[in-house]
C-alpha cells in the first residue's frame, strides 16, 4: 500500500471496531476519514446484492490457489539494525555456466552480466514479494537482494518501537538498509531500486551513508515516491475531506495504535470494503488482473493495524531532497503511474527536476502499485538502466519477461 492505503485501512478500522467510549470517539473521525472509501463502498454495496458472502470467499480463494505471486524464494538470510530489529532478506543469485543461457539471451544479449547486486526496498504496508515481477524476470540473470523493512513481511518488529516507544523515522529505515547492504552484499557495486517508502529508505541511505553511494553504488531507481512534501497530498480527496483527515488523524491514530486487536477484528468484518480501498489506491487500470489485486490484498491484510499507525507519522516529516544530489553523477531511474493517488507523479517529476541526467518515466494508467500494474514497463526500464550502468551488455531487451500476462512462477 501506500501512505493513502493507511488512512483507508483506519476509516474501516473505525468504523466496524470498538463500543462505548471508544466508538463515541472514533465515530466522527471515522465518518471524517471514511470520505476516502466512498466510491469503493459504493461498489462493494452493489455487488454485495448479487454476490453472496460464500460466493466471494470462494472467488478470494480460487484467486489465491491460481495466482503465482509472492511465490517466489531465495537464499534466505538475516541482518541486524542497530537497535538489534532483525531484517529477513533473501539473494537470488546469477545462475552458473550452463544455467539456462537462452533466457539470458533473450534478456540481456549474450554476454554475461557484471557481478552486480540489485538491492530491492519494498514500500509501506507491503513487503519484499511486491516486486514478484522485476524479481522473475531478473531470475538468475543479475544477482539480486530483496528484504522485508522492519516491522513487515518476514522482518522482526522494530525494537526501539516495542521496547521503547521511539516513533520510526525515513533515517532509521536508511540505517536498516545500511545493516542489509553490510550482510548481503558486502564487496561489489550494487544498484538500488525503491518504491513509495522503499525509495525514501533509499534517499535516506544517501543522506547518511554518501560514502556508499560515492564508491558502491552504480545506478538508482525511484519507483512512486517523493523526497518531501507528502504532507500537502490529497489523495484525490475534497478540499473538506482533505482537511477533515489531517484534523483528526493524529490523535486517531494513536487511538488505533492502542486498540489493536480491536481493530483488527474490524477489519475482518469489513475485508469487502477494504479491498476496494485498496484497489482504487493501488492500481488505476480498471481491468487490472484479479488475481494481481488479490495479491496486493493480501499483502496489505498481513500488515498489523499498530505497525500502520506506527510508520504513517514518518511520512509527513520526511523531507530528502538534499540528498538527491548523492546521486547526480549516477544513472538513475524516476518512474510512476499517472494516475498515482497517493504519491502522485508531480513528486517524481520533481525528484528528476533536481536530478536533470536521470531518466523520467510516467506510465499512463498506472496507480501506485505501478511495478504490478504494468509490470513490463517496469521491468523493461530496469533493464535498461542495467545497460546504463554497465551491469549488463548493451542491446538488452526484456521481452515478455515481467508481464501480468505471462504469469512467471
Amino acid at each position: 500500500m501506500s501512505e493513502s492505503s493507511a488512512e483507508a485501512a483506519l476509516a474501516v478500522a473505525s468504523a466496524a471496531g470498538g463500543s462505548g467510549n471508544w466508538r463515541r470517539t472514533t465515530g466522527i473521525a471515522g465518518a471524517a476519514i471514511g470520505v476516502v472509501a466512498a466510491g469503493a463502498a459504493a461498489g462493494v454495496a452493489i455487488e454485495r446484492l448479487t454476490v453472496g458472502r460464500g460466493m466471494r470467499k470462494k472467488a478470494r480463494l480460487a484467486l489465491d490457489s491460481a495466482g503465482p505471486y509472492g511465490s517466489l524464494r531465495g537464499t534466505p538470510g538475516k541482518a541486524y539494525a542497530d537497535d538489534g530489529t532483525e531484517l529477513y532478506y533473501e539473494v537470488d543469485d546469477v545462475e552458473p555456466e550452463g544455467g539456462p543461457a537462452p533466457r539470458r539471451r533473450r534478456l540481456f544479449g549474450r554476454k554475461a552480466p557484471l557481478p552486480v547486486t540489485v538491492v530491492f526496498s519494498h514500500g509501506y504496508c507491503l513487503n519484499q514479494d511486491s516486486w514478484h515481477f522485476q524479481r522473475a524476470a531478473l531470475r538468475g540473470v543479475v544477482r539480486t537482494v530483496h528484504w522485508d523493512q522492519r516491522s513487515h513481511g518476514r522482518s522482526g518488529r522494530g525494537v526501539r518501537q516495542t521496547r521503547d516507544g521511539v516513533p520510526v523515522d525515513i533515517d532509521q529505515l536508511g540505517r536498516d538498509l545500511k545493516a542489509v547492504v553490510d550482510a548481503a552484499v558486502p564487496e561489489g557495486p550494487i544498484v538500488l531500486v525503491g518504491h513509495s517508502m522503499g525509495g525514501m529508505t533509499v534517499m535516506a541511505l544517501a543522506d547518511q551513508y554518501p560514502e556508499l553511494i560515492a564508491d558502491r553504488v552504480v545506478a538508482v531507481a525511484l519507483v512512486g515516491t517523493s523526497s518531501g512534501g507528502l504532507g500537502e497530498v490529497n489523495f484525490g480527496l475534497p478540499v473538506a475531506g482533505v482537511n477533515a483527515v489531517r484534523r483528526v488523524l493524529p490523535g486517531l491514530l494513536k487511538a488505533l495504535g492502542q486498540q489493536a486487536a480491536l481493530v483488527e477484528k474490524g477489519r475482518q468484518a469489513t475485508a469487502d470494503l477494504f479491498a476496494g480501498i485498496i484497489k482504487r489506491y493501488s492500481f488505476a487500470t480498471r481491468d487490472v488482473d484479479p488475481a494481481v489485486a488479490r495479491f496486493a490484498e493480501r499483502m496489505i491484510e498481513g500488515t498489523p493495524i499498530d505497525v500502520v499507525a506506527e510508520f504513517y507519522p514518518a511520512f509527513t516529516d520526511h523531507d530528502k531532497t538534499a540528498a538527491l544530489a548523492r546521486f547526480s553523477d549516477l544513472p538513475v531511474l524516476v518512474l510512476a503511474g499517472v494516475k498515482d493517488l497517493v504519491t502522485p507523479s508531480e513528486h517524481s517529476e520533481a525528484i528528476a527536476d533536481r536530478l536533470p541526467d536521470a531518466e523520467l518515466v510516467l506510465v499512463p494508467d498506472a496507480g501506485h502499485l505501478v511495478m504490478l500494474e504494468h509490470p513490463e514497463v517496469v521491468t523493461d526500464r530496469l533493464a535498461d538502466l542495467l545497460t546504463r550502468a554497465g551491469a549488463v551488455p548493451a542491446g538488452a531487451t526484456v521481452g515478455g519477461y515481467g508481464s501480468s500476462a505471462a504469469r512467471p512462477g
